[in-house]
């Protein structure tokens, strides 16, 4: 890994795999965008999580934005090692916004991969981006992924604050049955 990257638009670049995630969040964007609308779905943040949250968008469109000039490295051993992990999160992020898409706007999300993590979306998106990292031979790239997982849990206590209040008694078993990020369901349910 250098420390000063390469600075050039082409075809095998690291966005290939980035703009996937956000091609995603767009098209569940278009399937709920009655409810975004309507402000079902937003958060309410106070003055400190909103400037966190804009802090933490600020870093992702950063990442895309840089990885449009990023290079992979092709047959460099990065490149290898990062390709099957930016591949697990691209799998992990398909299965999530299935899980999500497929779940009515009335109940909380809790089936798929929302069954051993109540946040698999954003533990997707950063295994794409060490994935990509690496796979670019990026130190900046992975410390966007170092200070967006620092981000993550201002972003996610306000989200699970919203759940309760919307879906009430049934969130809050999710909650305790659930691991926040990643693990084994805590009852037998499954």
């Amino acid at each position: 890994m250098s420390l000063i990257p390469a600075f050039e638009i082409g075809l095998w670049n690291a966005w290939i795999f980035i703009l996937y995630q956000f091609i995603l969040f767009g098209l569940l964007s278009l399937i709920y965008k009655g409810s975004f609308k309507k402000g079902a779905t937003s958060v309410p943040y106070n003055k400190t999580e909103k400037r966190i949250a804009i802090f933490y968008e600020a870093i992702c469109y950063s990442a895309m934005i840089y990885s449009i000039f990023l290079p992979l490295k092709l047959g460099a051993i990065w490149f290898y090692i990062g390709l099957p992990i930016c591949l697990l999160g691209v799998i992990l992020d398909t299965i999530v916004s299935v899980n999500f898409a497929t779940t009515p706007l009335a109940e909380p999300v809790t089936k798929g991969l929302y069954r051993y993590s109540r946040h698999p979306i954003y533990v997707s998106f950063i295994v794409i981006l060490i994935g990509v990292g690496i796979a670019s031979a990026s130190w900046l790239l992975l410390s966007f992924s170092i200070v967006l997982m620092v981000l993550i849990p201002h972003i996610v206590i306000p989200e699970e604050r919203f759940c309760l209040e919307k879906y009430g008694d049934s969130y809050r078993e999710y909650v305790n049955r659930t691991p926040r990020y990643i693990g084994i369901p805590k009852s037998g349910e499954r």
